[in-house]
């Protein structure tokens, strides 16, 4: 099973650099949905797999994750649109940055969860501390939803710019290049600003995955339904970043939902001891769950309908007569 998903994840990423996108090139909004529609249909049709080959629990596991999963990483669309704007990094070039940040992110989500698969398995109290940490999480999305990301005042960013060669300007799609330094005048290697918003992208990565790993432990302990649900949830981010990024406002809300699917998810686990349950029923927790997440999408999609409508009217206002 390892080896089937490995395999397809590998073909994925040939076929999407070496074949889809082996061109720099801009991605719409009708690619971009259409891409999306194919990781999320591969996403659950790996699911039904598991949901065969493992059992009716194991694939209602799988894709509860995968849902808690894509949530999570709709906010980190939201932030990753933060970054390309702070670095001014055209849409042009935003497509090579996702892919080798994605990379990043397969090999990052491995490490934390083996390390974490590791540490649950000789001492299964240490569930109880991810759910206190869920809905600590949760309690804290809430109070800081409208708070923004702040790129600038990251403490590695200030780093590498102040301690880094590091160039004022891009250079196409280039993450290195190389120039005269204004110090000793030899070339030397310098750091692109497309570099530096690799680098943030990753970090934020290590942030999400923080309450993302924990959450998924909290639904699952088997490593395999762990990484499977969080990389088919991650591989499909890129292609959703470019149809989300244009609608960022529209999902406003989505963070109130994701902040009650983490405190449900820390919940459960008290919930199921008190009730001496062994688990907390699958069946219900994939509901509970999914209802959290479409509730907040439609409420968000409601909400900001007249923000909706002003847009598409001064869009019309602007077309030439």
């Amino acid at each position: 099973m390892w080896l089937a998903f490995l395999s397809i994840v590998a073909t994925l990423l040939v076929l999407d650099l070496g074949v889809l996108h082996r061109k720099t090139r801009e991605i719409g909004v009708r690619e971009s949905l259409g891409l999306s529609a194919i990781y999320i249909a591969l996403g659950l049709a790996f699911g039904g797999w598991i949901w065969w080959y493992l059992g009716q629990d194991a694939g209602m596991a799988y894709l509860t994750g995968f849902a808690v999963e894509k949530a999570l990483a709709m906010d980190n669309v939201f932030v990753i649109a933060m970054i390309f704007t702070f670095f001014s990094v055209p849409r042009l070039y935003q497509h090579r940055v996702l892919f080798w940040g994605i990379l990043g992110v397969i090999v990052l989500r491995a490490i934390m969860i083996g390390v974490g698969a590791t540490i649950v398995a000789q001492a299964s109290w240490v569930l109880y501390l991810f759910a206190i940490f869920l809905i600590a999480t949760g309690v804290k999305m809430i109070v800081f939803a409208d708070r923004t990301y702040d790129v600038a005042a990251n403490p590695v960013l200030r780093f590498m710019r102040a301690r880094l060669n590091v160039t004022d300007d891009l250079h196409g799609e280039k993450f290195f290049v190389r120039q005269t330094s204004p110090t000793t005048g030899k070339a030397v290697w310098f750091m692109t600003p497309l570099f530096l918003a690799l680098v943030m992208i990753e970090i934020a990565d290590v942030i999400f995955a923080v309450d993302s790993v924990p959450a998924i432990f909290a639904i699952t302990t088997d490593p395999f339904i762990v990484y499977t649900s969080n990389i088919f949830a991650i591989l499909g981010l890129r292609a959703l970043y470019f149809a989300l990024a244009a609608m960022v406002d529209r999902f406003h809300y989505l963070k109130y939902a994701l902040a009650g699917v983490l405190i449900f998810i820390g919940s459960k686990i008290f919930v199921a001891g008190i009730l001496g349950m062994e688990k907390f029923p699958p069946a219900l927790s994939l509901g509970i769950t999914f209802g959290l997440l479409i509730t907040g999408v439609l409420w968000s999609l409601w909400k900001t309908r007249s923000h909706a409508a002003a847009a598409s009217a001064q869009g019309a206002t602007s077309l030439p007569r």
